[in-house]
């Protein structure tokens, strides 16, 4: 039996969950395995919706512009009624703005996802262990081992913490006894098929209802000659397996010969599942993704909340291997779980409309965007004061400013991005506040941001001179902001500035060992980090 020596973190699913998490980990220089029982990389659209927070996310992540290259924006809906054909805009488009950089959900299917997500995680270092399954593990005080089934062979491995990103089915989930708790409507079946498909307008997501909500639908997958099918079933019906039958099958409710499906790339019978894990850890075993909770497609919310939980585990996992209190990953299913939670009744909602062709669950909107999905309350965002727009918990909105040093223009966004912490001070007290913020040498670092504060030292300087940042983040007055490493608001002092944004810190920073070596004031803008 083959025996490898310890790894920080094994990742079981290469799916986007658990890619982007190996991505966040690689890049603040933890070891990470990842692999998967599949032969190779996904090659379905069972996922084909991006909202704007994941496109932020992505951004982040280094994998936005392959994402936008393999996508587009929606196109309008056709509903078709005999002869008639009703047009409906499903999503409204939106001109991005200072604070949404990102406004339209994305149109992309789940294998060019997975393909972009997998190319940043090789850029790494990393890649993608195939045809590897976790058969079993054992927990000890500091460490999991963990027996693999491979091609090869069983293989042993030891992990200081595990990630289960395996899927509904989750193996992780299973081994751990965790409840998955909800329902599964074993007479609703949807028949999902990827083929190319001629004859049809690629203009259209295109939806023919049929009695009893037993509707066909085919939306254009971009940059391609195929469609995703939908084909809902009958209680009793079985699912037709093959081209032919499968083009039988449409063209029956569809009648229109002059629609051919050409071939087939991938298809499954998917059932709605609605069900969420009782709890997100056990000890040093973790779970994200649909491991955690599996949603209805109506929304596009079960990719987006998997990725954006992996966001929120990734930083807190680096922070504690570095030293961090071991508490900060409790708040891992805190936070989330009660998202999900949120998620589920949204998507579940919107599915039970389709079936009546309720025009509001049909459309989507700010509810799916998922940004304004908060923190606020939960147990790293109990103190602090808050803004006219924003609490702790929040996410920190983009904003359009210059910097100081050569007037260029910048995006807050650009600032924040690299998995640091970022503190923002507005007003020349808040500046002087964080020249005086101590921070520790391990674990992420701080990024120190003054906004209208002429002459004081930071890491980078910036002017908001279209008073953009004042008006998106409500500051009124010298404010200090703690942004965490996802891009969510840790702290706001606008009172206590410093003890505040100190004590908000070391609950998600490792303990400090000594001052900085050289004072930040000797610095001023030497290293300007904005590029």
């Amino acid at each position: 039996m083959k025996d490898d020596g310890l790894t920080d973190v094994l990742i079981a699913g290469a799916g986007p969950s658990g890619t982007a998490l190996a991505i966040d980990l690689a890049r603040r220089g933890i070891s990470v395995r990842m692999i998967d029982r599949g032969a190779q990389a996904f090659g379905g659209s069972r996922a084909k919706g991006v909202q704007p927070r994941s496109m932020e996310v992505f951004e982040d992540l280094g994998v936005l512009r392959d994402v936008l290259r393999g996508g587009s924006l929606y196109p309008k809906m056709g509903i078709h009624l005999g002869p008639v054909t009703i047009p409906l805009r499903m999503f409204s488009h939106s001109e991005a703005s200072d604070d949404v950089p990102y406004p339209n959900t994305w149109l992309i299917p789940q294998f060019r996802i997975d393909r972009a997500l997998h190319e940043a995680f090789e850029r790494l270092g990393g890649s993608v262990e195939y045809r590897k399954e976790l058969q079993s593990f054992t927990q000890e005080p500091d460490r999991v081992l963990c027996e693999l089934s491979t091609p090869g062979g069983p293989e042993r491995i030891a992990a200081r913490y595990i990630v289960g990103a395996d899927g509904g089915s989750s193996a992780v989930r299973r081994q751990l006894g965790l409840g998955f708790i909800g329902s599964t409507d074993e007479d609703d079946r949807i028949l999902i098929v990827d083929a190319a498909t001629s004859g049809l307008s690629r203009d259209r997501w295109h939806i023919w209802p049929g009695a009893k909500g037993r509707f066909i639908g085919a939306c254009p997958l971009p940059h391609s000659e195929m469609f995703q099918w939908m084909i809902r079933l009958s209680p009793q019906e079985a699912p037709p397996d093959a081209l032919p039958a499968i083009a039988q099958r449409i063209q029956s409710r569809i009648r229109n010969p002059r629609i051919q499906l050409n071939s087939i790339q991938w298809q499954s019978v998917f059932r709605p599942n609605i069900r969420l894990a009782e709890r997100y850890r056990c000890n040093r075993v973790f779970i994200a993704g649909d491991a955690a909770h599996v949603h209805t497609p109506a929304g596009a919310q079960g990719l987006n909340t998997g990725i954006q939980d992996a966001y929120n585990l990734g930083w807190k996992l680096a922070q504690v291997l570095a030293g961090a209190p071991p508490e900060l990953l409790e708040t891992y299913e805190a936070e989330r779980q009660p998202i999900a939670a949120g998620v589920l009744g949204l998507s579940t909602r919107k599915y039970q409309g389709i079936a009546k062709l309720d025009p509001s669950s049909l459309r989507r909107g700010k509810d799916e965007h998922q940004l304004q999905l908060t923190y606020h309350a939960g147990p790293l965002a109990r103190g602090g004061n808050a803004t006219k727009t924003l609490r702790a918990g929040d996410r920190a909105p983009d904003a359009r400013l210059r910097r100081l040093v050569d007037g260029a223009p910048v995006r807050l966004f650009e600032v924040l991005r690299g998995g640091h912490f970022t503190a923002v001070a507005y007003g020349p007290r808040a500046a002087q506040e964080l020249s005086r913020l101590r921070w520790s040498e391990r674990g992420a670092t701080l990024k120190r941001v003054v906004i209208s504060a002429y002459g004081a030292a930071a890491d980078v300087g910036l002017i908001d001179s279209s008073r953009s940042f004042e008006r998106i983040y409500g500051v009124a007055g010298d404010t200090l902001m703690l942004i965490r490493p996802d891009g969510y608001i840790g702290h706001i002092g606008t009172t206590d500035l410093l003890n505040g944004t100190a004590a908000a810190a070391a609950a998600m920073t490792p303990s400090i060992d000594q001052p900085r070596p050289t004072p930040l004031a000797s610095r001023a803008f030497a290293k300007e980090l904005v590029k």
